[in-house]
């Protein structure tokens, strides 16, 4: 397996959640085991689905673009709504319904680190 990757050459993909990501470096593709980094763009005035992660822990990097973040710790529960901008960054723990809200009017871009590893079968729409 490869220990690099080259971002040109990475397929995006939509995940369930609806949002568009590239997944820069993940067990799938590279030498790693414990973790993955990926890049979810929103388009302006994009959402995503609200949804869970039974196990994974993440941790968002804002690069690009503003936006909102929502977090409740269960279905019915208060929301935290953390405004997003460059440099802005949160942990996400599990078991924590989030979704995002693009606010700008270009793309909101987000590395979104996972550990363990993102997983479409850790991810639960609600």
């Amino acid at each position: 397996m490869n220990r690099t990757s080259r971002y040109q050459e990475i397929k995006s993909y939509k995940t369930k959640d609806s949002s568009e990501i590239r997944e820069l470096i993940h067990p799938n593709n590279n030498s790693n085991t414990n973790q993955s980094i990926a890049e979810a763009r929103i388009v302006a005035s994009g959402q995503t689905i609200a949804h869970h992660h039974d196990i994974s822990e993440e941790i968002y990097l804002t690069t690009e673009g503003t936006g909102r973040l929502y977090i409740q710790k269960g279905q019915g529960a208060e929301k935290i709504v953390i405004d997003l901008q460059t440099g802005i960054n949160v942990v996400i723990h599990p078991g924590e319904i989030h979704w995002l809200e693009n606010t700008g009017e270009g793309e909101l871009v987000i590395l979104c680190c996972c550990s363990p590893p993102y997983s479409h079968g850790d991810t639960y729409l609600t």
